[in-house]
């Protein structure tokens, strides 16, 4: 086996996406045959180097385990919560052996469909922008936006608490239903992003006024399974896992396009 820098390795063994590896070894829990690393760079083999992280060795399997869960509200997306709430990772514990990671995440409120797997290399891919991975939701929101409101969301808006700007998204207005007492009401619409900033869709929504009363992801990329019940989880097939990989960056124009859809 050819060296390989370290972040590499962290990925392809599972252990974080590429960019969050080289988080950690900058944090300095990475070691190399005994010596600690604090800078990026540094390359392994693994065939004859010991690469540890937080003195665990690291290995590369080469059966990677793939899995689609339908997250359930009132589950938080982390291995460890010191608050007290209960993650998507207790749902897994003594039936997926393998040390998985989320393929982004779900809000504690939010539901639908999550991706866990220990394939850092897909997890990066599926994560990135530039992997051209787009997630849909369905959306439920207080009130009816307006067409120059759903528009602006389209076109892409600068969100107030980090300046952040989010990419052109596709938005339809699929329904709208009356509130029991005739006033106001609730409107239903299916989001598709090629990106997945913290919170992102009731940061967007709250900016035009409406915010998101219920969220679900119901597809990744060409991923869907609308007999999944919540809670449940299945290994993926190698067919979806193919598909997933295949997944291919729209050109630019095309991209503007869809964006601009009503």
């Amino acid at each position: 086996m050819a060296a390989e820098r370290l972040q590499k390795i962290l990925s392809a063994a599972g252990i974080a996406s590429r960019r969050a590896a080289e988080q950690i070894i900058l944090e300095g829990r990475v070691t190399v045959n005994g010596h600690k690393v604090k800078e990026l760079g540094v390359k392994a083999d693994l065939a004859k180097d010991h690469v540890k992280v937080d003195g665990k060795l690291v290995r590369v399997s080469v059966a990677r385990r793939y899995v689609l869960m339908n997250k359930p509200k009132g589950l938080i997306v982390t291995r460890d919560d010191p608050g007290g709430i209960p993650t998507v990772f207790e749902l897994l514990r003594g039936r997926v052996g393998e040390r998985v990671v989320a393929v982004g995440r779900l809000d504690v409120e939010s539901e639908g469909l999550l991706l866990l797997t220990d394939d850092g290399a897909l997890v990066h891919k599926l994560t990135h922008p530039s992997g051209g991975c787009r997630k849909e939701y369905e959306v439920k929101v207080s009130g009816v936006p307006t067409p120059p409101q759903l528009e602006r969301l389209r076109r892409g808006v600068t969100l107030p608490d980090d300046g952040a700007r989010t990419a052109p998204a596709e938005i339809e207005l699929v329904k709208t239903t009356p509130e029991k007492n005739g006033a106001g009401g609730n409107a239903w619409l299916k989001v598709i992003l090629g990106e997945g900033r913290s919170r992102q869709i009731r940061r967007m929504f709250d900016l035009v006024g409406h915010p998101v009363t219920k969220l679900r992801r119901v597809a990744i990329g060409p991923i869907r399974d609308p007999q999944l019940p919540p809670g449940a989880f299945r290994d993926l097939s190698p067919v979806e896992v193919a598909a997933l990989r295949a997944i291919r960056r729209a050109p630019p124009r095309s991209r503007a396009r869809a964006g601009e859809k009503t």
